[in-house]
């Protein structure tokens, strides 16, 4: 009897904790789909830029989905007690932690090489800024990032002389690196005046971040990495927990599909 008890709380807790799951991967995929067609609300709200925005709304929506194949697999597998779903459910969350294990590992071993390539892309995004007649996605959230963590460039605002633009014009500066603290009222006026798009035009020394992003990063990540870990950390031994109930109720409902003709 105690047995049977046991089975029954862990068939109905695996029910309730995924169909928990499956109304939240619905919610996040319909938040996806919202940001993707109405990104020029969010964009005047958030104050971020477009491309941003459609990385965000993708992200959203692939996990959203995830999470509802998660929720269902555990959903109907659990309350029916269909062995093949119970078993895509584990395979399924295994394949998620090991993905998990494996990225950590990839990037705490090959940092200074992840370092080195995102160095060499937001080298690239300066160097070739402005080259066109608009805004590309890269452009717009690269000064989306200048803004908000305050810096110029990626090592230092000296990147930035690597642009043709501004290296033929040693008095415009990207206008998303401008730090009011640094110019006077004078050089406030002439800085209004936009020259080509992107940037702005200095009377003397650009009154610029003079610290390059690398730094404004690393600072973040410091910052932010016992609360990364941590929610790294739940998520696995959820995870686990989870592929353990899971397991389990495999192991003991049976060999014989039973239950599976007596619900359909």
């Amino acid at each position: 009897m105690s047995h049977k008890g046991c089975l029954s709380v862990i068939k109905y807790f695996l029910f309730i904790f995924n169909l928990f799951f499956f109304m939240l991967g619905s919610l996040l995929f319909s938040f996806g789909l919202w940001i993707l067609f109405d990104r020029n609300n969010f964009a005047s709200v958030l104050g971020s830029s477009y491309y941003a925005l459609k990385v965000w709304s993708y992200i959203f929506c692939g996990v959203g989905i995830l999470t509802m194949l998660m929720g269902f697999l555990g959903c109907l597998g659990s309350l029916k007690e269909i062995k093949c779903m119970l078993g895509f459910y584990f395979a399924f969350l295994l394949l998620l932690f090991i993905a998990q294990i494996t990225i950590g590992i990839l990037i705490y071993v090959q940092q200074n090489s992840l370092k080195k390539t995102v160095g060499e892309y937001v080298n690239d995004i300066i160097k070739t800024y402005g080259a066109k007649s608009s805004y590309s996605d890269h452009e717009e959230s690269w000064d989306f990032v200048q803004k908000q963590l305050q810096c110029c460039g990626w090592a230092s605002y000296s990147d930035w002389k690597e642009n043709p633009r501004v290296h033929n014009s040693s008095d415009h500066f990207p206008c998303s690196c401008y730090n009011a603290s640094q110019s006077s009222p004078l050089e406030i006026n002439q800085t209004a005046n936009v020259e080509p798009e992107g940037f702005c035009k200095a009377l003397g020394e650009w009154p610029v971040y003079k610290e390059g992003c690398m730094r404004s990063v690393e600072v973040w990540v410091t910052n932010n990495i016992i609360t990364v870990v941590g929610i790294c950390l739940g998520i696995a031994l959820l995870e686990l927990c989870l592929m353990t109930l899971s397991m389990f109720l495999c192991r003991t409902i049976g060999p014989n599909y039973d239950k599976l003709a007596r619900y359909s």
